[in-house]
């Protein structure tokens, strides 16, 4: 596997800069890996690299190039949270899923691309991986722990791929009756599959933090790697 730092054009004009991962065998697809409120940090890098190592090219845009390009917060730093809210707040959602569409357009016409790309998102990287499913072509997304999608529910009409929802059950961002709302939301979807994880919290997939929970970390990751295979492809394990 090797890594590198690239630069995308944005359709709105400008470009950002993301942290492409690259397996060592030709690529059975892509993933778009997308951020959480802390930035393109060394969490998210050690996650792209895993799922490099499964076959995948992976990308992981930088969302907060336009308002402090090169962020990457530490998770078990408080101040560093009160930053990265700061930063959600000032975020442009729309613009967020434009960057994503236009990270989904590069690995499409990367050189070794198969041209099958899905999405992988965490807490707003999860909101967004929903946005992923209902406003781009991505062919298979899979959202984490993803926030304020219950108030969003009125664009699952958009659904066109296969989605996953991860929700950690004592999610201290989105609510039991907000999990409820979402779960009769989507109940009827047939691309939507929705799984819970009693007693855990929000980042329990969250490698190298203290909201890293083992048992449901790796079950939903064994969950999204067979997702992932089924509708991306599979590669070479490395």
């Amino acid at each position: 596997m090797t890594t590198q730092n690239v630069t995308i054009p944005a359709f709105s004009g400008g470009s950002f800069s993301a942290y492409l991962a690259i397996p060592d065998t030709q690529p059975c697809a892509g993933i778009v890996l997308i951020q959480e409120i802390l930035g393109v940090n060394d969490n998210m890098r050690q996650t792209a690299d895993a799922y490099a190592r499964e076959g995948y090219l992976v990308l992981v845009p930088d969302l907060y190039w336009r308002l402090k390009p090169g962020i990457e917060l530490d998770p078990e730093k408080q101040d560093h949270w009160a930053q990265a809210f700061e930063l959600l707040k000032a975020l442009d959602i729309d613009n967020g899923v434009e960057d994503l569409k236009a990270s989904l357009s590069f690995l499409r016409q990367y050189p070794s691309s198969t041209g099958k790309v899905g999405s992988v998102g965490f807490c707003l990287g999860g909101k967004l991986a929903y946005f992923m499913a209902t406003r781009s072509d991505a062919d298979a997304n899979v959202s984490y722990y993803g926030v304020e999608i219950d108030q969003n529910l009125a664009e699952a009409t958009k659904i066109q791929k296969p989605l996953i929802l991860h929700m950690a059950a004592n999610d201290e961002y989105v609510s039991p009756s907000a999990q409820t709302t979402i779960q009769q939301g989507l109940k009827d979807n047939p691309l939507v599959t929705i799984y819970r994880y009693e007693g855990v919290s929000h980042g329990f997939s969250r490698i190298n933090s203290s909201a890293y929970r083992k048992e449901a970390a790796e079950l939903a990751g064994d969950r999204t790697l067979a997702f992932l295979k089924q509708h991306l492809g599979s590669g070479s394990k490395v």
